[in-house]
């Protein structure tokens, strides 16, 4: 395949990029990324001499800079990770959001229909679906939308563009919805890197409220490997999820964290909640395993363990973005 792979410099594409080079090295890859604050071409030290791969910094709402890589890299397959996907800055700032979530992705859809039907997928999130009273059911593919969040909000409405580009114009897309990652190479800003590289400086982790918001966690290269699969295996026009099959409150995560790292309770510090805090996220992955033969292979504690790890052994990495 000719790949191109949009915000390929942030967490779960870096990855991405790394793990498909990997188990497909004769396939060329072209990354786009912006290199905002979250993107980092250090993630990709290990793979930038190689000669499928080649790195573009640009924007994705540039239609004549994405019409130019695809024409000139003969690309028959594109996968979407470009987003601004944290929550607190879309509520204080939803502007970038939208151009990039919305906007992007119209254009790269727009690209890939007018250079042959080019095989589209969407990465996308579950908070598109809002959130569960603890007696409900986990979020499914048939699961309303109701996002609750600026940045949920930017997200479900780049799925809505994806699948009306599928009913109205008949382009060969897929998306895949994700639990919360977790991962080497994910920006300290998100809940897991921020605790552990805050214990490792001896500062406190903030926990919002009193710890009650649940998440269910999956490990990045788990989520990756079911991209890849519905690449090989997955039906034009569907949506498939992944989660890692088991929900924690916040402030049981946060103890997760110290116990492994032989750290006191103390280092929590209760703070204000978000506003509009979603309580709850849970998947049922039962489409993508009976279709795609995927499953969950990292168990969280020991997910946890690794990249406790790896934090360790990357400080040079973390130190300068915070």
């Amino acid at each position: 395949m000719n790949l191109l792979i949009t915000g390929g410099a942030g967490f779960i594409g870096s990855n991405y990029i790394i793990s498909h080079i990997k188990n497909k090295p004769e396939d060329r890859i072209i990354n786009l990324d912006k290199l905002t604050y979250a993107g980092n071409l250090e993630n990709l030290r290990s793979i930038e001499g190689n000669k499928n791969y080649q790195f573009v910094q640009g924007d994705i709402c540039d239609e004549r800079l994405v019409d130019f890589i695809i024409k000139n890299n003969e690309i028959d397959t594109i996968i979407n990770f470009a987003a601004e996907s944290h929550v607190d800055r879309s509520i204080a700032n939803s502007a970038p959001f939208i151009q990039t979530n919305i906007e992007g992705t119209r254009v790269l859809l727009d690209a890939a229909l007018h250079n042959g039907k080019i095989r589209f997928h969407h990465i996308s999130t579950d908070e598109v679906f809002g959130h569960l009273s603890p007696s409900d059911e986990p979020f499914s593919e048939k699961t309303p939308y109701d996002p609750r969040s600026p940045y949920a909000a930017s997200k479900a409405s780049s799925d809505h563009l994806v699948r009306a580009y599928f009913t109205t114009h008949g382009l060969p897309i897929t998306i895949s919805n994700c639990s919360n990652n977790y991962g080497p190479y994910q920006y300290p800003e998100k809940f897991i890197p921020l605790a552990i590289t805050n214990i490792l400086e001896g500062k406190k982790i903030p926990l919002y409220g009193k710890g009650a918001a649940i998440r269910d966690w999956i490990q990045v290269e788990d989520h990756n490997r079911g991209v890849e699969l519905i690449l090989e295996k997955g039906k034009p026009g569907e949506t498939y999820l992944f989660g890692g099959g088991g929900e924690m409150a916040g402030i049981d995560l946060a103890r997760m964290i110290i116990n492994l790292m032989d750290a006191s309770e103390d280092m929590i510090e209760f703070v204000s909640d978000r506003p509009g805090h979603d309580m709850r996220y849970a998947i049922n992955s039962d489409k993508s395993q009976k279709e795609l033969g995927w499953k969950k292979e990292v168990e969280f504690e020991k997910g946890l363990a690794d990249l406790i790890d790896w934090y360790k052994k990357n400080e040079s990495w973390w130190k300068k973005l915070k």
